[in-house]
């Protein structure tokens, strides 16, 4: 479980599994997901007031805010990946 555990920025963890989508924050359809997800109380803000830089979308349809850049959650999931599949059975 806790080699699940990928850092979210700013001291902040979440489980990797549970992630479905990273997205740019940029667009106006993120914008409005942001918005729709505040209204709904399934809005996590882990910027700590810093600039959004990914949007997490996760299995229980919960949007997270990261002020940390994309690119490392897929490098960790990558590594992540390769040494659970390379370990001997």
């Amino acid at each position: 479980m806790l080699s699940d555990l990928v850092n979210i920025g700013f001291g902040s963890f979440m489980n990797s599994t549970k992630v479905i989508a990273i997205l740019s924050p940029d667009s106006a359809p993120m914008k409005r997901l942001k918005e729709e997800a505040r209204a709904e109380k399934k809005l996590i803000d882990a910027t700590y007031g810093r600039r959004t830089r990914a949007i997490i979308i996760t299995n229980s349809n919960h949007v997270i805010l990261s002020s940390t850049i994309a690119h490392r959650f897929t490098e960790y999931n990558g590594q992540n990946y390769k040494s659970k599949e390379s370990t001997p059975k």
